[in-house]
């Protein structure tokens, strides 16, 4: 009986893991078609676009890293910290899209 609900439990829990893989690959792709549309209409100058991008980078890099130390994985404190980073990035893109101050 233990068995089973521990071979339960690690299913869920690969399922949820793969599951917010895939929002945070979402979230992503969502953004960078947001910074491209935002360049395409003139929305966003040259100079925000790249500050965006360059934050969309570091959020990449900070993903590649802790997966790299996991073993391809992310932990729910890390996954945490990504969505909080890739908020507040959604956050700034609509500011800057709209010319909204601070």
């Amino acid at each position: 009986m233990k068995s089973f609900l521990f071979n339960g439990l690690a299913a869920s829990l690969l399922i949820a893991g793969s599951m917010s893989a895939q929002t945070i690959n979402q979230a992503r792709e969502n953004q960078q078609d947001r910074i491209a549309q935002g360049i395409q209409s003139s929305a966003l100058t040259p100079r925000e676009a790249a500050r965006l991008e360059t934050r969309e980078s570091r959020i990449n890099r900070r993903i590649r890293h802790d997966r790299f130390v996991n073993g391809g994985r992310l932990t729910p404190g890390e996954r945490r910290r990504i969505d909080r980073s890739q908020d507040r990035t959604s956050r700034e893109i609509y500011r800057l899209k709209h010319n909204q101050p601070f």
